[in-house]
């Protein structure tokens, strides 16, 4: 059973690559959704050790990439190094 529950958020200022937010901002903008809800999804999905996504969305994702050239994949996590500005 789901149930609604009251919540506090908080604003904060993480980092994250450009491409990526660019792929997870066009689909917060496909699922008509904010990005924070997408990214609470998707983190709860991951703590449960679920799939959060369907393949009909996965599709989505893969052209999403496509358009915003984002390359990278699990395997590059924790092994980014920053440009300089």
């Amino acid at each position: 059973m789901v149930t609604n529950q009251a919540i506090t958020r908080t604003q904060t200022g993480v980092r994250i690559a450009t491409p990526l937010l660019k792929v997870l901002k066009g689909l917060a903008e496909y699922e008509d959704m904010s990005l924070g809800d997408l990214l609470e999804g998707i983190v709860l999905h991951a703590f449960e050790g679920k799939q959060p996504f369907t393949e009909e969305t996965r599709a989505v994702i893969d052209k999403l990439r496509d358009v915003y050239d984002c390359r990278l994949t699990a395997g590059d996590a924790h092994r980014f190094t920053e440009d300089e500005p």
